[in-house]
């Protein structure tokens, strides 16, 4: 059977590559035109310009002739700060998405991954969704050790974003009844962290799609300040802030960045609005805003490391999981926070065990 060329394949390892059509058709030595009819699939690329092309976006040539990938859509995604990004750098985020879920499926074919837990509370408002939400979880008032950890357990599906970029925070977005979050980790653990939780705010808060934009923003952020600084843990902890250097030494206790501490402390009440002030410009003096002081370490996925440890186990490494998805292993690797280990020989085939 003669294999097809799938052109929204192309489309989307040319969006990894933050290359638009001219760029590549320059690159590939054919005309825009020429690239606009590979991607909208009413052509396909002559056999010697294959090798070319998938030199030139860095993906096996194999990848180019798969089924069709789901790709999220910029609508049905809820990006942070969508206003520093350029259209280059969400499309190749979403692409990644695409990535993403070509992956999941993969490990979904051969493990039991967590039931998905995650109601809809877009009845509510950001912070009774926030207390609604840790009621139903049983979490109680206390602090949260690993928000990554405890998205997982709840059948989120984690993905890290490789994007050398700080104008991509995280993205969202719900496929299939399953609940996705990608996050960037060129940021602090910190931020990392709380982007965890605001994406979260949109996964429990805004499953109809609605509203959009700055508002739906601002409700992921109330929801994930009151979700990992409960009020009555707040207040119980810190009802006097005494200085800077109060909020550093216990912002260890929820494990957020020095201004989210802040910013919570002021909602609450506890500073007043001169406090608040000040404390906002020492924090810039410090720039405690540009490098988070006393540092946490970084969150990491316990469902990829628990799939990848039991790939190992059968002898499927990075190089093979990458071979049998036709992908770059640094697009695999990027995704599932680097867990993975170094190549061995390929195992007799056999049944994988559910984890």
């Amino acid at each position: 059977m003669e294999r097809k060329f799938n052109g929204s394949r192309f489309g989307i390892a040319r969006k990894r590559r933050l290359l638009n059509k001219r760029q590549l058709a320059d690159a590939l030595g054919v005309s825009e035109y020429t690239v606009l009819r590979y991607e909208a699939g009413k052509t396909a690329p002559a056999e010697e310009v294959l090798p070319i092309l998938a030199k030139t976006l860095r993906f096996p040539v194999e990848f180019f002739f798969g089924c069709d990938l789901d790709e999220p859509l910029a609508d049905n995604a809820s990006f942070r700060s969508q206003a520093a990004m350029t259209a280059a750098i969400r499309d190749a985020a979403l692409a990644a998405g695409s990535i993403g879920f070509l992956i999941a499926d993969y490990v979904e074919a051969r493990f039991d991954l967590p039931k998905v837990v995650v109601p809809d509370l877009s009845f509510y408002s950001p912070e009774a969704a926030s207390r609604a939400l840790r009621e139903e979880w049983a979490l109680g008032e206390r602090p949260i050790s690993n928000m990554i950890h405890l998205l997982e357990s709840k059948g989120v599906r984690v993905f890290s974003l490789a994007e050398n970029s700080l104008k991509v925070n995280a993205f969202s977005l719900w496929r299939a009844g399953k609940p996705y979050v990608f996050l960037n980790t060129m940021k602090s653990a910190e931020s990392s962290r709380f982007d965890a939780a605001h994406e979260l705010g949109h996964l429990v808060l805004h499953q109809d799609g609605t509203p959009k934009g700055r508002e739906a923003e601002d409700e992921a952020n109330r929801f994930a300040s009151c979700f990992l600084m409960p009020e009555a843990d707040v207040l119980a902890e810190m009802p006097h802030v005494y200085s800077l250097d109060h909020i550093v030494q216990s912002k260890a206790r929820w494990k957020v960045s020095v201004a989210a501490l802040n910013y919570r402390l002021r909602r609450l009440g506890v500073t007043s609005e001169w406090q608040n002030r000040n404390l906002c410009i020492q924090i810039s003096q410090r720039r405690f805003n540009k490098e988070e002081p006393l540092p946490m370490p970084r969150e990491m996925s316990v469902v990829w490391e628990k799939v990848l440890k039991s790939l190992w186990a059968d002898r499927i490494t990075r190089a093979e999981i990458a071979r049998d998805l036709h992908l770059p292993a640094s697009e695999v690797e990027s995704l599932v926070f680097g867990v993975l280990g170094q190549s061995t020989p390929r195992p007799e085939a056999r049944k994988l065990t559910a984890i």
